[in-house]
This record gives C-alpha cells, structure tokens and sequence, in this order.
C-alpha cells in the first residue's frame, strides 16, 4: 500500500491528534514508554480493552487483499474483526507470495489507523522456516529461507548457527510485518512417542537451554525494540512428557505426567528463556496428574501461572493461553471441544474466569471479547485486572515501534525474504544437521563417502537431483548402491483434520513395509536416509544398511552432499533411538536417556576424519 495514501494533507498518518493539532501523547515518542501506556490505557473504553486480550487467526487473499469470506475457520471478516470485536492481533496462517502478503499487513495497518484510536496490529505467526506443514503447529517455508526444523538445528548443536537462524527468520518476518514469533519450543523430548518433538530442541535439558536462549536473542536482540520479532516461548511450564505420548490437543491426550517425579528438570530451559529475556510466555495445554498441583490445563493454573510463573520465576510480560481453549468449534460437521483440560463442564464465561484468575492476558485462536465484557459488567472481574493484561500488551506494542511506524516497504520485502545469502546459510544449516549413525566397511574402505558415479536405485529423491551422483536403475538388482529416503513411521488417525496432521503412535514400521526396506537390502548395499521428526524404532533395518543417516529437515540436494563426500556429516543425536518398543514402553515420559540398551544413545554422531574408529562404532551398534 503507497503511504502517500495513508496521509492527511498536513503530512500526518491517521493518528489522533489533540486539540492543539499536536499528536496525542501516546502517539508521542518524546514521552516515556510508561507514560504512552497509561495515556492511553486511561483513554481506551472497556471493549477496547477486551479486544486486545482476544488473538484470532487470520488468513490473507491471494492478492494481498483483506480477508471477507468463507475460509479454513469458516465465515471471516477482517473488518468485522478490527471494527466490531477491536481485535489488534492476529495469528496469521497461509500467506502469499511476499510482496502480495506486505501489502496486506500495510492494508490491515491502515483499516487499524481508521479506528477510533489507531491502535496498530501485531501480528503473529508459527514458525514457516523449516519443512513441516500442519497448521496447527508450523508452516512449509515457502518464500522464506528453508532451515532444518528446531530438532535438526539441536543435532548440529552449535549456539552461533541458532542465533544466526535467528536473526535471519527476525529480517524476514520484519520485512512482512509478523511481530511475534509463536515459538521456540522449550519443551523437552523425553517422551519418544509425542507427536511434536521436531519443534524442541531435543531431549536434554542443558542443550535446549543454550539453544533456547540463542534463539530468543536472534529473534529478539539484547532488549525488545523497534527492530526485534517478539518471542512467545511455549510451552510453559514444559510439554512432553505426554501419557503415552499422545498430544494435549486431543481430550485422550489431556493428561501430562511425571512418574519419575522430573517436574524440575523440565523447567531449565525455561530458566534460560527469562534470562535470555522473552517477551511472552504460552503455557499448555495439557492437565498435570499426580504432582500436587490443580489437575486442570496450565492455562488455568493458578499455582502455576501466577505462583510458579509469575511468583518464583518473575515474569512479567505477556502470558497468552495456547489456541481454542474457550470455545467449543465445529470442523466437518463435527464439535471439536476446546481445550479446557479439568474444566470440560463449565461454560464459555466461567473458563474465561478460570484463566483471568490464573493470570493469563491473552487467548489464542479465540474471537470472544464480549465475554470479557460480560465478566466486568456483572462484577465478576474488576477492570482493574482488565487493566493489567491490556497494560502488558500495549507495552509490547510500543516497544516493538507499532505506534511509531507500523508499515513495511512492501517492495523491498521481496529482495528480503529468501534472498540468495538467507537461503544459503539455511542449506548449509540442514547439511550441518544431518547426523551418520553407521558406516559400514568394505573391503576398499568405509562405504561413505561414496566415490565415483556409481549405478543407483533410488527412493523418494528427485531424479533430476539424483542423476547429478550417478546413472539411475529402476531395478535394485541392477543397482551398485540403493539410496532410500525415508520418513519416521507413526500411526495414522482418522479423527478430525488435526489428528490427522499429527504423528502419533507406535515408533515401528509395519510388518510389509519393514519386509520391503529389508528385501531391498539384501539385494544390494543400501544406504538408508530416514528423517525423525520422532524417534524412530529401527533394529533390523538399521542392521541391514550399508550406512544408514538421519535428518531433521534437508532436501535430497543436502543428503547426497553428505553421501558423496561433498560435505563430511557433523551432526550429533539430540534424542536417543531406542532398540525396540518394548523399551520405550518401560521409560518413563518425563526422563531423560531411560531407555534400556538403546540402538544409538544420545549425542551420536559419525565422521569421515576417523572412518576405522567410527565404523566399529556403528557396527557395534548393529549388534543389539
């Protein structure tokens, strides 16, 4: 959108002005930023309030336009959402290419600036780096610069390469106006079968939390400024240890445990999100069993959020309640429960209660302001507490500059995001993840790196790619080598179109598939790439490769790199795989490396420079 059209003839935007024709003070930066919040805190009207506890989910037409219509969250109007609701966040979901998405955020700023006070929007998104696509959770990057996902950038283990992620994701979702980024994950992998391990930063505690902090400071710099991409850290005080690793979005994986009493450990991480200094905090979904604590979801945690959060640790910035946790939906003509975990019984007013009292500021996935309105209306919430929500809130509106310029240069924002230098630093990144787990010896030496341009078999890789490495076979029995590029087995729901999104479930194989990967090894020496956005439980198969790799997020271009020597593997586990399921059943979800005799332990990792020693490694490992 031309900025020329967002100006008065005096040369002003549309911002408020006072009697004397100058700016009112809260559109001011001569005053303090205390000083901007309580002028205009003092000036908004309780629904306005309201509509700043209220983040909805957003979605943006092809053309840059605003959304009026029917959509993935059924009937939506923008201006519906900015007039009448005076909603002034939103969780963006798909965008378009990124010029068409700039100037739709410099379009929904303008409709703000026509409110009555010009309160600007924060937007927000999921991460949209990597390459998981589930729109509950995360975005392919599309425009964006592709990186591994957060488990693969804990598997190459390096705080400099975290930080420097980070700073590049803050250009790119500065150069299309998102402000909050609804991530990192700081929980921690302990339960191998939950479905949402790719977005942590693995399994121990110390890790995460040099990484978690690199992380923030990437997106955020040192302080919170005109410059910096909010951090919302989740998933406090820690998702994972899951009973039976299903997931919290779901009522049959409401309950969170601790049968090895490890509540603790799962809060370093946390530690090192507040030292790093993260502008806001989600908690989770899930229900604590058996720990002395409310067994009700966090977000209505009282002991939690205001004793544990605010109390022992000081937090004082946005706390926001993960997505849906009000209002029942309807999704394919079925009634999706919101996530009030403990609390299914009460009404919509009550649950909003709950969590004012437990001391969240802001609701998720939520449209509902008139609710807020009813509490204070009826005396069940003095605007008092109103007050301290909408006061965090507007504070990180002013820190990140809103006020002061809410635009973005629509044109440059293309010569920004996923420009060459982004994109490189992502491709060598999701070559630094990928971690050799065995390489095997022939008698020329160890299998990888492969030399020459051998026949090849290949699975699940592009041609045209592959054919660059070697003379392409349909038939592994013509093959000198099969290449094989899997994906963690998981257990597929037929539920909603969430459920269906995540991988939950056994770690194995099926019986047919395990047999096909095995017949096709003992055909021809096979190299097995298998990406873990779960641990993986893999005995037999990793017995018959010939080598066998993991990533974490990487394209075929960056695992051929790594099989023919052209970049020598450096990655480490950030999760242990253990030798059966048997095994996995008898850890304990809140644990660290419990699993009894794993296939490859924690912090695994092969290299070309010591290929005798490594390979006697790896061949240990193929023995259990």
């Amino acid at each position: 959108m031309e900025h020329d059209k967002l100006q008065s003839e005096d040369g002003h935007t549309f911002r408020e002005l006072n009697q004397n024709g100058r700016l009112a003070p809260y559109k001011d930066p001569s005053y303090s930023l205390e000083e901007r919040v309580e002028n205009l805190l003092g000036r908004m009207t309780l629904e306005e309030k309201a509509g700043m506890m209220f983040q909805s989910m957003i979605m943006v037409n092809a053309d840059g336009t605003l959304f009026e219509g029917e959509g993935l969250m059924g009937s939506f109007s923008t201006r519906e959402e900015v007039y009448n609701k005076k909603l002034s966040h939103f969780n963006v979901l798909a965008t378009p290419k990124t010029q068409q998405t700039a100037e739709w955020y410099n379009r929904l700023q303008e409709l703000a600036a026509s409110t009555r006070l010009g309160i600007p929007i924060t937007i927000s998104s999921d991460p949209r780096h990597a390459f998981t696509d589930n729109p509950a959770t995360s975005f392919l990057a599309g425009d964006f610069s592709q990186w591994p996902e957060p488990i693969g950038l804990a598997a190459a283990g390096d705080e400099a390469l975290v930080q420097d992620f980070g700073d590049i994701a803050r250009q790119e979702y500065l150069a299309v106006g998102i402000r909050v980024a609804l991530h990192p994950m700081a929980d921690l992998a302990t339960e191998p079968r939950w479905a949402r391990i790719s977005g942590t930063f693995g399994e121990d505690a110390g890790l995460a939390s040099r990484l978690v902090a690199a992380y923030i400071r990437g997106f955020q710099g040192e302080t919170l400024g005109p410059d910096s991409v909010a951090c919302m850290t989740k998933h406090f005080p820690g998702g994972g240890p899951q009973k039976d690793g299903e997931d919290p979005h779901f009522p049959y994986g409401r309950e969170q445990v601790y049968p090895g009493n490890n509540f603790d450990y799962h809060l370093i991480p946390f530690k090192a999100a507040f030292a790093a200094g993260t502008a806001q905090i989600m908690p989770y979904y899930g229900m604590p069993v058996d720990t002395g604590l409310e067994e009700v979801g966090f977000a209505f945690n009282k002991q939690v959020i205001t004793g544990l959060l605010r109390g022992k640790f000081g937090f004082d910035g946005v706390v926001c309640a993960d997505w849906g946790v009000l209002t029942n939906q309807e999704r394919e003509g079925k009634v999706i429960q919101a996530r009030s975990w403990g609390l299914e019984h009460m009404t919509q007013l009550d649950r909003a209660k709950r969590a004012l009292e437990a001391g969240v500021d802001q609701f998720g996935g939520e449209r509902c302001p008139e609710v807020i309105v009813e509490l204070v209306q009826t005396g069940q919430v003095p605007e008092s507490r109103i007050d301290e929500s909408a006061r965090r809130l507007l504070r990180d509106k002013f820190k990140l500059g809103l006020f002061d310029n809410p635009y973005v240069d629509a044109w440059a924002a293309a010569s920004i995001v996923g420009n060459p230098t982004f994109r490189a630093a992502g491709e060598l990144a999701q070559r630094k993840s990928i971690v050799l787990l065995k390489n095997s010896v022939t008698p020329a030496g160890n299998l990888l790196p492969v030399q020459g341009k051998p026949r090849l078999y290949v699975e699940n890789i592009a041609p045209e790619k592959a054919a660059l490495f070697g003379e392409l076979v349909a038939d592994p029995g013509e093959a000198d080598l099969a290449i094989l590029r899997l994906k963690a087995p998981y257990e597929p729901r037929n539920g909603n179109f969430l459920e269906r999104m995540f991988h939950a479930g056994s770690l194995e194989f099926g019986e047919e598939e395990k047999q096909r990967i095995l017949a096709i090894a003992g055909k021809v020496p096979t190299i097995i790439d298998i990406y873990l956005d779960r641990p993986a439980v893999i005995p037999e198969i990793a017995g018959a490769s010939s080598a066998l790799l993991a990533n974490f997020g990487a394209n075929d271009q960056a695992v051929l790199d790594v099989i023919f020597g052209r970049f020598a593997p450096s990655g480490k586990l950030p999760f242990e795989l253990a030798s059966s399921m048997e095994a996995v059943l008898r850890q304990k979800s809140d644990v660290p490396f419990d699993s009894e005799n794993p296939l490859f332990p924690f912090g695994h990792g092969l290299a070309y420079e010591a290929e005798r020693e490594n390979s006697r490694v790896g061949q240990a490992g193929n023995q259990k």
